[in-house]
């Protein structure tokens, strides 16, 4: 069982990455967006994009290998309650995950552009932003959701 214990460790570090760069990215884009400051968002817009793109992203495809082949080695059933829901609430998350990725490239391309232009923010800017807003919250509660199904197995 010390693949098991592999996964394992992987599975929980890639999930903690995971969960903590969304929250961070998501913290660090909301008080850009507060500063209203065009050359804050700018920058704080590049960083979140790059960040969500290697941890986000690779977080988020190592998760179902790693997850489904513990489901294997341990031999759960994949109709467990626990499981489906598991994978629902991650499929919840993704699905939201990639709108919001790219209206964080919209944000960013339209406030660098502001930037070098020295020009105000465009009305598209604060739309995107609501949605990018508005839509990471279901991603966050579903992420949660998966965090207590597979902790603890109800």
């Amino acid at each position: 069982m010390m693949l098991y214990g592999l996964l394992k460790f992987i599975h929980v570090l890639s999930s903690t990455i995971l969960f903590g760069t969304g929250i961070g990215t998501a913290m660090v884009m909301f008080w850009a967006h507060r500063s209203r400051d065009i050359a804050t968002i700018a920058v704080a817009s590049r960083y979140v994009v790059t960040v969500d793109w290697l941890f986000t992203g690779i977080s988020g495809i190592i998760q179902p290998i790693t997850g489904f082949w513990m489901v294997f080695l341990a031999g759960y059933s994949l109709d467990s309650g626990w499981l489906i829901g598991s994978i629902v609430g991650y499929v919840i998350t993704a699905l939201c995950w990639f709108p919001v990725l790219w209206w964080q490239i919209k944000i960013r391309n339209l406030a660098v552009h502001a930037q070098q232009t020295n020009t105000s923010l465009p009305a598209d800017y604060f739309r995107y932003y609501k949605y990018w807003f508005y839509l990471g919250w279901p991603a966050f509660i579903s992420l949660l959701v998966v965090f207590y199904l597979m902790v603890n197995k109800p």
